[in-house]
Parts: structure tokens; sequence; C-alpha cells
């Protein structure tokens, strides 16, 4: 029997995973906030969150892949692109949260827009840790695991009965 440590990591359980999630993803996301914000002043916020999106959601895949879920190195091509998909829900859901936010409140704060924007990312980052867990690394981890199972042969039919005419 080999040494604990010489055998291959495996994923972590998804409460680790998560507790690695919220402070990979939401370590970068309150950065992004803030990003977002000041790039805001110079382009429209719609193409600044855009531009921040496609940044952070490159950065968050890796550290995704690296940390988060275990998946033993780089994030693939499919990964990337998996998770892009989920980046843009959360686009969709930010830039949708923001134009509530300055329908029912025009002269709302900057401390509002980013109370809205936060809780916003927030909920669309559960549902992508969801999305993450169960599908862009779901094969990674199932390829962790030691050995598959493999079921038992069927019996071999009786040659006398199929040759009975």
């Amino acid at each position: 029997m080999e040494p604990l440590q010489n055998q291959s990591p495996s994923a972590p359980g998804a409460v680790a995973a998560f507790v690695r999630f919220t402070l990979c993803g939401g370590g970068i996301g309150v950065a992004s906030s803030f990003a977002v914000a000041a790039l805001s002043s110079w382009i429209p916020w719609a193409l600044a969150n855009a531009l921040i999106t496609v940044v952070s959601t490159l950065l968050a895949t890796e550290l995704h892949a690296r940390f988060t879920f275990g998946a033993g190195g780089h994030a693939t091509w499919r990964q990337h692109a998996q998770a892009a998909g989920s980046a843009g829900a959360a686009y969709a859901m930010t830039c949708l949260a923001m134009f509530v936010l300055r329908q029912l409140a025009p002269g709302a704060s900057a401390l509002t827009e980013q109370a809205v924007y936060l809780t916003a990312s927030a909920l669309a980052g559960i549902a992508r840790f969801a999305v993450l867990r169960l599908v862009v690394f779901a094969r990674d981890r199932a390829r962790t695991v030691t050995s598959p199972v493999v079921p038992a042969a069927a019996p071999a039919a009786p040659t006398a009965l199929c040759q009975a005419a």
C-alpha cells in the first residue's frame, strides 16, 4: 500500500469547494465591482461590465480549475467555453439589476449601486458554482476516482438450448 502523500489528490467535497469558490470568485467579484465602477467613468457602464466580466471570467476559471474544484492544472478550452456561458448569464443578471435600479431610483448613490451590483453578482455566483461543479469540472472530478467499478459479466447462455431445433 502506498503512503497517502503519493496518491493523486481528490477533488474537494461540496462544502470545501464552495468555500474555495467563494474566496476566489468573491475576491475577483469585489475587485471587478471596483474595476467596473472606475472604468465606467470613461466608457458606458454596460461595456465596462462586459470587458471586466471577460477578464475576470478567464482569471476565475483558471483559479477554479487549479484550486476550487481540484481539476489538477490549467483549465481547458472546453472548460473556459463552458464557464463563459455561465459568466454570460451572470453578466445579463448584473446588467438587468442595474437597469432596474436606475429605473426605480435614477439618482441612486454609488454605495447603493455597489450593493445592488454585488447582490446580483452573489446570486449569479451561487448559480455559477452549481454549473461549474456539476457540469464544467464534473468530468475531471470523475477521472480522479482510483478505479471504476466494472459490472460482472453476464453468464453465457447454455449452448444446448441454442442448438435445439
